[in-house]
């Protein structure tokens, strides 16, 4: 299949396809899919799941135009076709059409939103589809039509409609003017009422291109809630739902908790995210390193301390799988909700005196600059992986954070009584391990083209959004 040449076409996104036919006194051979050599010659990595044929046994058979929410490869297994096809996207190209003649040696990829009809030249003639999505009654609910006859596309079928063969279900498709446009698959957030979801969905363009689903709308955890979402609608999902109590997960319950979300569900919307060609955005965490090495970057390998940082781990692994997809791995959180910041803040405020440990380091990251560089991946298209993201600047212990929050908001960060994680954990139980260092190198970030904002002046910036007197 060496002579395998991809053609663009009028429409963007819709390929015209040459493949070598090889043919004798039997008749002739071809190989009508091959996906390691069409991705080579130009080809998206397409991967379908289901093949439909339809057999056409009289010469001007006309079907069409339906626009399927799913990519499709189509050609001829015998026979030959009049194809036509019609942008049917939302944008400056819609309504624009394209046609060709289809034989054994062509075939076409026809991407989501375009809408794909033809007719039949020769009797006996069957047509094929791979696509990348189940048929079903639900997603049938998704297609959007066009008739066969509509003036504005400007198709010139080579047998007149009136003289061909058309379902009456083809026949009653709405003209151009009717037809609403296909818009483009959806980024569906997870988690979004915690501070990452929160960020994301103020930082989110408001044109409807994103959908933002609580735990109390879906639950990741109920098998079947995940089984009833509609993936073919997304071309992304961002998963900012996980198990975050760290000392709780070290309970049994909390144990048996933490991996159910992190891990098992997890796992679950990874298969689901593979099998519909979604990109899947995760958010991983610091914790799956012991802090014994003063920084980390995306290659260094797991080594988690405690049960929270190992299901973390897992995590990553069953979304490393994914063909497409970003591990974004963070640290140090600091969003609108309940955090270390705003807890200093509260105890600056009503005169209490904290001691905070000077021997755990890291840098934070707060919600708004991780869901900006979250997107940034994906509005780029940035090659699929691992980033670390969290705030730049020289890293700081956490009592050095704390007494600039005091220092910010006014208060003397003398009050702030530094110690040692040891002597802050004798006598205490049920806390989990914590790494000492978790300096996350941003190397691979930057070289991405997001570069992060310096953590102490994004500190500023946060507490002065929020004091009293703003």
């Amino acid at each position: 299949m060496s002579g395998v040449r991809v053609e663009e076409t009028g429409i963007p996104g819709l390929l015209l396809v040459h493949l070598p036919v090889h043919e004798d006194a039997r008749g002739w051979f071809k190989e009508n899919w091959q996906r390691e050599k069409m991705v080579a010659a130009g080809l998206p990595d397409f991967r379908p799941v289901q093949n439909n044929v339809s057999f056409n046994r009289e010469a001007g058979t006309t079907r069409g135009i339906h626009a399927e929410p799913w990519d499709k490869y189509v050609g001829v297994i015998g026979g030959s076709v009049f194809g036509a096809w019609v942008d049917l996207r939302a944008g400056t190209g819609f309504g624009k059409s394209f046609s060709t003649v289809l034989g054994p040696g062509q075939a076409v990829f026809v991407p989501r939103g375009v809408g794909n009809g033809f007719q039949t030249l020769e009797p006996d003639t069957g047509y094929s589809y791979l696509v990348t999505e189940h048929w079903s009654e639900r997603a049938r609910a998704g297609y959007t039509f066009l008739n066969l006859s509509d003036p504005t596309a400007g198709i010139r079928w080579p047998i007149p409609l009136e003289r061909a063969i058309l379902s009456d279900a083809d026949k009653a498709h709405p003209q151009l003017a009717a037809v609403s446009p296909v818009g483009p698959r959806k980024i569906l957030v997870l988690g979004a009422s915690g501070q990452l979801g929160r960020a994301l969905a103020a930082a989110a363009p408001a044109d409807g291109s994103f959908e933002f689903l609580a735990r109390e709308q879906l639950d990741l955890t109920d098998a079947a809630q995940l089984d009833a979402l509609n993936f073919s609608g997304y071309r992304a999902v961002i998963n900012a739902a996980a198990y975050t109590r760290v000392d709780e997960a070290e309970t049994p319950a909390g144990r048996r908790e933490a991996w159910a979300t992190n891990v098992a569900a997890l796992g679950e919307l990874a298969a689901a995210c593979t099998a519909h060609d979604t990109t899947l955005v995760h958010i991983s965490s610091d914790y799956v390193f012991d802090g014994t090495q003063q920084s980390y970057t995306e290659q260094d390998g797991f080594c988690p301390l405690g049960v929270y940082g190992q299901t973390k781990a897992a995590g990553d692994m069953l979304v490393a799988g994914v063909p497409k997809h970003y591990v974004v791995r963070t640290s140090w959180v600091v969003g609108d909700g309940k955090n270390f910041v705003s807890t200093m803040a509260q105890l600056a405020r009503t005169g209490v005196d904290p001691g905070v440990v000077n021997d755990q380091f890291g840098r934070l990251s707060f919600a708004t600059d991780l869901a900006a560089g979250i997107l940034h991946l994906l509005e780029v298209g940035a090659p699929h992986g691992t980033y670390n993201l969290t705030n730049g600047g020289e890293p700081a212990s956490w009592a050095r954070i704390a007494a600039e929050v005091f220092r910010l908001l006014g208060h003397d960060p003398g009050r702030i009584t530094e110690t040692n994680t040891a002597a802050y954990l004798a006598g205490r139980t049920g806390v989990a391990p914590r790494p000492s260092h978790s300096i996350l190198d941003l190397a691979k970030i930057r070289a991405a083209g997001f570069e992060p904002p310096e953590q102490f002046e994004a500190l500023t910036a946060y507490l002065s959004a929020r004091s009293p007197a703003s």
